[in-house]
């Protein structure tokens, strides 16, 4: 059996995928740990949608944010052995996404108040956590080297949310 402790982070250390050590209080691990909770969170507001078109964009969406995290989580050694990485196509299909919805809905005039409908909240939070992994994504782009496509994809990926809230709340879908 395969254990799936190591105990070789119990000194608040953590390889990145390619060899090199961090402290886990590092910037760079605080930045792919707010990516996960994003993705933990788009799950959540995932299981909570009954259409499942929308649920299997989420799912792409989750897919996606796993490329960024496996991004994130590598040395530039570990980088150029990654097989699949977030590309410009990846937000630009984000883009179509959110002009077909938002040709669906009434000009918005006013704020939204998080938490219309439960299901909506979900989108929200995980809309609000996209947001926070985005801010400290951008924070570490110079020491992780990150690229301009994750940085594209993270913006458009909250305004997505953002729009799917409001399809949720206007439109019921």
């Amino acid at each position: 059996m395969t254990k799936i402790y190591t105990k070789t982070g119990d000194n608040g250390r953590t390889t990145l995928y390619g060899g090199s050590k961090v402290k886990k209080c590092s910037n760079r691990v605080h930045a792919y740990g707010a990516v996960d909770e994003a993705n933990t969170l788009i799950g959540l507001a995932a299981a909570q949608i009954e259409n499942e078109d929308l649920e299997t964009l989420l799912r792409i969406c989750q897919q996606k944010l796993f490329l960024i995290g496996s991004e994130l989580a590598s040395d530039d050694r570990g980088r150029r052995m990654l097989k699949e990485k977030i590309t410009a196509q990846d937000a630009l299909q984000l883009e179509h996404l959110i002009d077909a919805f938002s040709e669906r809905l009434p000009v918005s005039k006013e704020f939204q108040i998080p938490g219309k409908t439960v299901k909506s909240a979900y989108l929200h939070v995980a809309r609000a956590m996209v947001r926070k992994a985005e801010r400290l994504v951008i924070g570490i782009k110079e020491e992780a080297r990150v690229s301009q496509e994750i940085l594209i994809y993270m913006n458009r990926l909250s305004d997505f949310l953002f729009i799917l809230t409001r399809v949720r709340e206007e439109l019921m879908i």
